[in-house]
């Protein structure tokens, strides 16, 4: 009886051995016995296919905003000039007349110039890529940021 219940227990686990998922079976293995499913050989996995070069692929490295301060010609400072100097004409009168002239344009230039120089102030975002191929590139936008 105890023969009986052994071949039993062995052919049930033969069975449930042959019946999972994955496992060799006697026809894969060449007529052996399969003796675990790890015992199977592995499919070869496909090669990778070559990657094609890429040449608009890059990393962005930086991202900066870029104030530069704006130049003046002198233009601007004539016309705050005159313009302060017939608004300082209107105050006063004699000698605090002519001192007005003379104060208003020379406030009139200083702010003539400086808002020349604010007029010509130029910002933009300023993008460091380095390219696949290993080169770098700096690209300028002027209105936002990318």
């Amino acid at each position: 009886m105890l023969t009986s219940r052994a071949g039993l227990v062995l052919s049930l686990a033969l069975a449930a051995l042959v019946s999972w998922p994955g496992a060799a079976t006697s026809q894969s293995l060449g007529g052996a016995a399969a003796a675990s499913p790890a015992a199977a050989p592995a499919a070869p996995e496909p090669a990778a296919p070559a990657r094609k070069a890429c040449t608009d692929c890059a990393v962005v490295e930086s991202i900066r905003y870029v104030e530069q301060k704006g130049e003046a010609s002198g233009l601007g400072a004539v016309a705050g000039g005159v313009l302060g100097g017939v608004l300082g004409h209107q105050v006063g009168s004699g000698r605090g007349n002519t001192v007005a002239t003379i104060a208003g344009a020379g406030a009139g230039a200083y702010a003539g110039h400086q808002v020349e120089k604010s007029h010509n102030r130029k910002s933009y975002w300023s993008v460091a890529v380095k390219m696949d191929d290993g080169t770098r590139r700096t690209l300028t936008y002027a209105r936002s940021r990318p």
